[in-house]
This record gives C-alpha cells, structure tokens and sequence, in this order.
C-alpha cells in the first residue's frame, strides 16, 4: 500500500513524517487528549517518536495501519486521523486534534475524506469507531460523519489498566454522505 496524500477544499491529509514528531509531543500533554486516549503517563519525546516511527510510517508499511496528519490549507497542523486496518476488509478509524483546531469542523471533515479514501482506494467494505463512554466530542464528530451508533460495550476498552465501557459505531460504503462540492 503506497503512502498517499489526500486532499479537499483547505484540508490535506498526508503521512506523518520524523518532522512531526515534537507536535506529536506537544499536542500528546494536552489534558484533553491525556484523558481519553491510551497514552503512557507522562508522556515523553520517545513515546511520540514510537507513535510516529512504528505505529504511523513503520505500520503504513507493514499495511497494519493508514495514519495521516491533517493540515490546514495554510499547512499548519492541525490533527491526526487513522485507520487501524484487520486486513479482510474493515478499518477501526481513530482521530484527535491539536487545542487549536477544536470546534471548526475539521474532524468532521478529515472524517470524511478518510472514509471516501478508505472505501474507494482501500477497498473497505466497513470502518468502525469506538470510544471511550463520555468522550461525547468523538462521538459527536462519530455521528455527524455518518456513524450509527449501534451499542454500548460493557468494559470493551481497557484505559490506564481498568477495564471501560465503550460506545460502537460502523458505516458502511453505501452509508458515505455526500460530501458538498
């Protein structure tokens, strides 16, 4: 799987890079970002260095994993969206953006086009979400790209070593919406 750049309107998706490893870093200490993901406490260069060097490039090219960094159209970073891939045809997306991106649409958006890309270039027949019970942002973002929300999953994640409940989603090719333009 060659690694791609994807883009719409201002938005571009492209492949992490070593140059991204102290936003990475940076964005990893936002409290909000801590509370929700699976992040090793306290979080350290190395820990963002892993993520970009075996779970973004190294991944990508074992086709384990689809990670791109969103970029607005000044090229300024502005998250992280992804696809965690099981190989017979689905995708588990996962996403998170930079404080300073938050409450403009652009997860919603880089939801969107990596879904169309996923569908459309990988050949996914169905992406999953999952989230944490209270991350109520994701789910949000979830729904507005076209996510049903099919169940909640008793102790289904495991956060900071204790078992959590999580909220499933899933769409399926025929279920994309129509992006405008």
């Amino acid at each position: 799987m060659e690694r791609e750049t994807i883009t719409a309107g201002d938005l571009t998706l492209r492949p992490f890079v070593d140059d991204d490893i102290p936003w990475v870093y940076e964005v990893s200490l936002d409290p909000a970002v801590q509370r929700f993901l699976e992040l090793p406490i306290p979080y350290r260069r190395s820990d963002a260095e892993y993520f970009v060097r075996e779970m973004a490039v190294a991944a990508w090219n074992r086709q384990t994993r689809a990670e791109f960094v969103i970029e607005g159209g000044a090229g300024e970073r502005l998250g992280r969206v992804g696809f965690g891939l099981d190989g017979r045809g689905a995708g588990q997306i996962g996403y998170w953006l930079d404080p300073a991106a938050r409450g403009r649409g652009v997860a919603t958006a880089a939801v969107l086009m990596l879904c169309g890309w996923g569908f459309e270039r990988l050949g996914l027949a169905l992406i999953e979400w999952r989230a944490e019970v209270g991350n109520v942002a994701s789910r949000r973002v979830a729904e507005k790209s076209g996510f049903r929300i099919e169940a909640t999953l008793r102790q289904r994640l495991v956060h900071r070593g204790v078992r959590v409940d999580a909220w499933i989603g899933s769409m399926l090719s025929s279920e994309l919406p129509t992006r405008p333009g």
